[in-house]
């Protein structure tokens, strides 16, 4: 197990998928899915040990490496594993060869470029959740770009360039808001010591004043608002979730989202934990995630499309994690980390259900549907269990996730998490009549009586999201534990952070915690 000890696996894990996706490329078509496939098994057979090799004591970094890139500026190879991106990078494992097989019989048209695209994409996930560079991670969170508007553009339906479009406008213009504040942070930590450094660690340690907490939290902050999306920031996602592919649904729902709620947690909030912890940026936020999961939720509730309902369904839910990140304690953050697991796996089963029927049927709107139990029962199950499980059924991992959330909300907002909770009561307004009317209404259309159930290959896809949904849900434990000291190392820098009374004066670089030096140079 020295290898899960070394920095070597992260790269293997980074750089495995961008290996796979030219091997893809040069290859026939016909075996551009095998070399992803088994990209995607090799991947998550290396990833999985790191569940029982992580060390849940302490909150230092794990598995780092520093490495020259280019020295002059500071720039460094630079990654490193917590309890926080655990998780995220466990995630992605899991859901890439998963994608693949869910695309087997869907993708019948450039086969090597869409295998390609969606292997160099999660090349950019992984390494955004595992760098500690700022200038890589800026990489990293670009190159995730590029994959994800081809796979919209090119594979997606019949609005697939409007949607491929405003995916890419709108996170664009929130990362060059969050260049700007790398760039600021990059300067100010040269004209205070005299050295280039682009570290995450070096920027945890800078003195910065209230104003430039401020501002730097706000260009930081809807970078990550956008890719959460926080609302009235979240009308691209629709429109993306639609037209995409089901593997680009699946990766948008199940970590690309993810990224956004990451970004709070691994930058946002420790590097300017005075702005971050102010009562107007809390009470904002939380309003923010409230109104997304009642407004969504509403909206979702009306939709006559199954997969546009769905899309709907993840700014609900990311609300939820919005009010536990912004609740700033332990229950909350772990609410809102746990939620971020139980809605990567539950969304994109309900995602992949969609595809499977739309691969039948070619139609996702819900009146064509009804009575499908009886002709396909096993995919009526799944669906059943699938739509229970976002909805947060005790037992599941949605239930979990909602529940601390709720009471690390709370502790600081009582009146938010009384509405918050009504969430739930919303959730099973608007995802139970489309079960209803999709698999338990009568069979009307003659057609559907034909269509031929879940293949060996669409359960084998299935099982494991269901293994997984049930094991938050029943045995969380061994999740909490690990991520505990990380959480707790970032409520403690944010606790201790205090805004000095004059503006022009520095927040004092003590306010860093002393397990931040794990992440240091």
């Amino acid at each position: 197990m020295d290898f899960y000890r070394s920095h070597w696996v992260l790269t293997f894990l980074v750089f495995a998928p961008l290996i796979g996706a030219v091997v893809a490329l040069v290859l026939p078509a016909a075996r551009a899915r095998w070399v992803a496939l088994w990209t995607g098994v090799i991947e998550l057979l290396v990833a999985t040990p790191l569940f029982w090799t992580f060390e849940p004591v302490g909150a230092a970094m794990q598995n780092e490496v520093a490495l020259p890139w280019i020295p002059n500026w500071g720039i460094y190879y630079r990654l490193g594993l917590d309890g926080i991106s655990l998780f995220m990078v466990l995630l992605t494992a899991l859901l890439l060869p998963l994608m693949v097989l869910g695309s087997w019989t869907y993708i019948k048209d450039r086969e090597r470029v869409f295998y390609a695209m969606l292997l160099a994409l999660t090349t950019g996930v992984m390494g955004v959740f595992v760098a500690l560079d700022m200038f890589l991670f800026y990489v990293f969170w670009e190159m995730m770009l590029i994959p994800m508007y081809f796979l919209i553009g090119v594979w997606g339906g019949k609005d697939r360039i409007y949607a491929a479009v405003k995916f890419f406008l709108y996170t664009a213009a929130g990362s060059l808001l969050m260049l700007v504040g790398i760039l600021y942070l990059f300067s100010r930590y040269q004209a205070l010591t005299g050295e280039s450094s682009f570290a995450y660690g070096d920027f945890l340690s800078l003195p910065l004043t209230s104003g430039e907490q401020a501002w730097l939290f706000a260009a930081f902050a809807i970078a990550f608002a956008i890719k959460v999306p926080v609302f009235p920031l979240h009308t691209w996602l629709p429109a993306a979730h639609v037209q995409a592919p089901t593997a680009g649904s699946v990766i948008l729902a199940g970590v690309l989202l993810k990224m956004g709620t990451y970004g709070f947690l691994r930058f946002a909030l420790p590097l300017f934990p005075g702005a971050a912890s102010a009562d107007t940026t809390v009470l904002l936020f939380m309003v923010l995630g409230l109104i997304g999961i009642i407004y969504t939720a509403m909206v979702a509730a009306v939709q006559p499309n199954a997969k546009r309902l769905v899309a709907y369904t993840s700014v609900a839910h990311l609300g939820f994690a919005v009010l536990g990140i912004f609740a700033l304690n332990v229950q909350g953050i772990q609410g809102a980390l746990i939620l971020m697991i139980a809605h990567g796996v539950s969304t994109p089963m309900l995602f992949f259900l969609l595809g499977m029927l739309y691969e039948r049927t070619h139609s996702y709107e819900i009146e064509d549907f009804g009575g499908l139990a009886a002709s396909i029962p096993i995919f009526a199950l799944m669906l059943v269990f699938a739509a229970l499980a976002s909805i947060g059924l005790p037992g599941t991992g949605g239930f979990v996730s909602e529940f601390l959330v709720l009471i690390g909300t709370f502790r600081v907002q009582p009146w938010i998490a009384f509405i918050a909770a009504s969430g739930v009561i919303f959730a099973a307004f608007y995802m139970l009549p489309m079960v209803q009317r999709t698999v338990f209404n009568s069979l009307t259309r003659p057609a559907n009586r034909a269509i031929p159930d879940l293949c060996g290959r669409e359960i084998a896809l299935l099982v494991p999201l269901v293994a997984i949904i049930l094991w938050l849900g029943i045995y969380p434990r061994p999740i909490l534990e690990r991520m505990e000291p990380s959480v707790g190392r970032l409520i403690e820098r944010v606790e201790t952070s205090r805004f000095v009374s004059t503006p022009g004066e520095a927040v004092v670089a003590s306010s860093a915690s002393s397990s931040d030096e794990g992440i240091r140079e």
